[in-house]
């Protein structure tokens, strides 16, 4: 069966790569890597990131096989919801789901058995096809936490992406598994305590989670509960001044306690890579508090590893509040930054700026995208994917998404970093006007 798979001519495009393609299954698992790349794709709760591995199933499929008529924007847009309510409602049968993850990292989870769900729909596999894919799906699924803040943590969402391909298409084929793996404890439950699933309401009055309960849309590339920080320590550096773009002296700082969550892969006193610091409640208020300002070069080595970068994050305390759970939908942040002459300064963050209780604004999130698509496609191919995306139901052939994805024009000459460059630095949501 995985030589059928496999054998077939049939490829997809690498988005960014006018000239290189692969097939489907690898093509997804390289677009599922570049999305969480950075640490900067949505997040959910129940904690997951729920697109990177659904986005670039139905991408990679559009191309992969023939379909007369073609796939409509309407058609991904179906699959891309089921295969993100999938993971949503599983996550909702368990109450370890709900708090930060402590063992599996969730893309690799409940992401590998959306991505199945999603293709599925887009395929119009069967019943019984889409329980024999979910089986096959959960036996690919599970990655550790222990590979957080590492280059390998990019790797869950890809092969999340790969695996439900690859799982739809053993479907298809003929491969079984057990039908009943998501109702059992050595099933799906061997992945969450207290998994308790529950049958769900009929079509007629199921109600979509995503109408619920949007995602949360990042700022900047790190973890979201560093978001909470940054907001806060960003309210601090404004009593203290001087403004943003100036740098604050780290010495006249003699102490800040941050009141978080007790999460441990994100406590990182001293981080040595950019995976590390996106993963640093301490780094994260320390660039706030030096910079006024926390943005894509944050994250670059040489800024990581400033004088006054080491000396501010040796000054650095958390304490753990009882009530502070490590739940995306209801911590908080408070941040106390003691100064030399004694003076003490405390703000706190419920909720940050891009968090679905607080969404960015529609400016806003085009430009997060513009910024960053920039860096490989050409203005006009970014202006155009905005166009596509805002009507993506009225398509009619997803293949000019792809076309476009693909990059068919070599990007225009711009800044290496263009949060440097100033016709674009107004495009970026900026933490420091909040």
């Amino acid at each position: 069966m995985m030589l059928k798979i496999y054998s077939s001519n049939t490829s997809s495009t690498v988005w960014g790569q006018s000239d290189f393609r692969l097939p489907p299954t690898y093509a997804a698992f390289v677009n599922g890597v570049a999305i969480h790349s950075m640490d900067f794709d949505d997040t959910w709760h129940p904690a997951t990131h729920p697109s990177g591995a659904v986005l670039p199933v139905l991408t990679a499929l559009t191309e992969a096989l023939p379909q007369s008529p073609r796939f409509s924007g309407l058609d991904l847009l179906l699959a891309f919801n089921v295969g993100v309510e999938v993971q949503g409602r599983l996550m909702h049968f368990s109450k370890e789901a709900n708090d930060i993850p402590r063992r599996f990292h969730p893309p690799s989870v409940v992401g590998t058995l959306g991505s199945a769900a999603a293709a599925s729909k887009f395929l119009g596999l069967s019943l019984t096809k889409c329980q024999e894919a979910l089986a096959i799906a959960a036996s690919y699924a599970g990655a550790p936490m222990a590979n957080a803040a590492t280059e390998t943590k990019p790797l869950h969402m890809g092969n999340a992406a790969r695996h439900g391909i690859e799982a739809t298409l053993l479907a298809m084929l003929g491969l079984q598994g057990n039908q009943r793996v998501l109702d059992l404890e050595r099933g799906f439950g061997a992945f969450y305590a207290n998994y308790s699933p529950k049958v769900l309401p009929s079509l007629d009055s199921h109600t979509w989670l995503l109408d619920q309960q949007d995602v949360a849309f990042k700022s900047f590339p790190a973890h979201l509960a560093t978001h909470w920080v940054a907001e806060a320590a960003g309210a601090v550096r404004k009593r203290l001044g001087p403004p943003g773009g100036i740098l604050f002296p780290a010495d006249h700082i003699k102490k800040i306690v941050l009141r978080i969550p007790d999460v441990q892969y994100v406590n990182r006193p001293f981080p040595d890579s950019e995976h590390e610091a996106r993963h640093s409640f301490q780094y994260v208020a320390c660039a706030m508090l030096l910079d006024g300002c926390v943005t894509v070069p944050s994250f670059h080595k040489p800024q990581i590893h400033r004088p006054q970068v080491r000396e501010l994050l040796g000054k650095v305390e958390l304490e753990h509040p009882p009530d502070n759970q490590p739940n995306f939908n209801s911590l908080y942040c408070e941040i106390s930054v003691t100064l030399q002459d004694g003076s003490t300064f405390t703000e706190r963050s419920d909720t940050f700026y891009g968090h679905w209780r607080k969404p960015l604004s529609q400016e806003d999130l085009r430009g997060k995208f513009t910024v960053n698509a920039s860096r490989t496609l050409s203005w006009d191919t970014v202006e155009s994917l905005i166009k596509v995306v805002e009507k993506l139901e009225d398509l009619e052939d997803c293949s000019v998404l792809t076309t476009l994805l693909k990059g068919s024009s070599p990007p225009e000459e711009a800044s290496k970093y263009p949060e440097d460059n100033p016709s674009i630095a107004q495009s970026l949501p900026s933490l420091t006007n909040m």
